[in-house]
């Protein structure tokens, strides 16, 4: 975890690499944006829906939304869709039509983590339904400054609900939002994985908390191991916010 500007990281526990699960989708989210980057309110070119995107969901017990073959739904649509309710066969849709295969994707993914000075992140899907794809909570604290740059990104992980057109309403996996200062980041689950949650919180106005929580309950369930983390970022987040109140500065 970190404060914004303060230069100092704290961390707990030991910083090996563990599966991510959706945390995942924030990469995957921030290599789509930097290739095909958007203006705040803008919506982006429209993608169609290829029949793989339609028959994975509801597929093999994963989080996906059902989507109709042929669709087409606007970049940041489809933003919303990954974001959100976190769905694996958006995630690949977009990873295609990117790059052309979820395989090159995952290449440009891993380029950018590296890029990015994550040397201890390995992406092997644009989901994280693998559990080969594996990184550190210091790993996911750089990605997190990085996609909380992007205004767009920003704005769509601070967003609780939605409506989709032809989707519906969808919601936010992340239910810490509005409380605790909380605007972002994203939640992931899965029984290898634990709880996981990459959280951007605001301390006053001008100051933004950044923190990753990983591999809370693994092999558990998906919903235990969610729960312990989104415990465990409450307490950190809480203590932090209070800690420059009572010490009388911001670092």
């Amino acid at each position: 975890m970190t404060l914004e500007g303060s230069g100092q990281v704290l961390t707990h526990g030991a910083q090996r690499p563990v599966p991510i699960a959706s945390l995942t989708k924030v990469m995957t989210a921030y290599v789509v944006l930097t290739g095909h980057p958007l203006r705040p309110g803008e919506e982006g070119p429209r993608i169609e829906v290829d029949p793989q995107a339609a028959h994975e969901a509801g597929v093999g017990g994963e989080s996906t939304v059902v989507v109709t073959p042929g669709d087409r739904r606007t970049e940041r649509e489809l933003l919303h869709l990954l974001l959100l309710p976190s769905a694996n066969n958006i995630a690949r849709l977009l990873a295609r039509w990117d790059a052309g295969s979820e395989e090159a994707f995952v290449r440009k993914m891993q380029r950018a983590a590296r890029d990015l000075g994550m040397r201890d992140t390995t992406y092997t899907d644009a989901s994280g339904i693998e559990p080969t794809t594996t990184s550190t909570a210091a790993d996911q604290l750089k990605l997190a400054r990085e996609a909380m740059r992007l205004p767009v990104l920003r704005d769509i992980v601070a967003t609780r609900e939605t409506t989709v057109p032809g989707v519906g309403r969808v919601a936010n996996g992340n239910t810490l939002l509005g409380t605790s200062g909380v605007v972002g980041l994203k939640t992931g689950s899965s029984t290898p994985a634990g709880g996981n949650l990459l959280w951007a919180a605001k301390t006053d106005g001008t100051h933004l908390l950044l923190g990753a929580v990983l591999h809370q309950r693994a092999n558990t369930t998906p919903a235990e191991g969610l729960t312990a983390a989104l415990e465990a970022s409450r307490t950190l987040i809480d203590g932090l916010r209070a800690r420059p109140r009572t010490q009388g500065s911001e670092g």
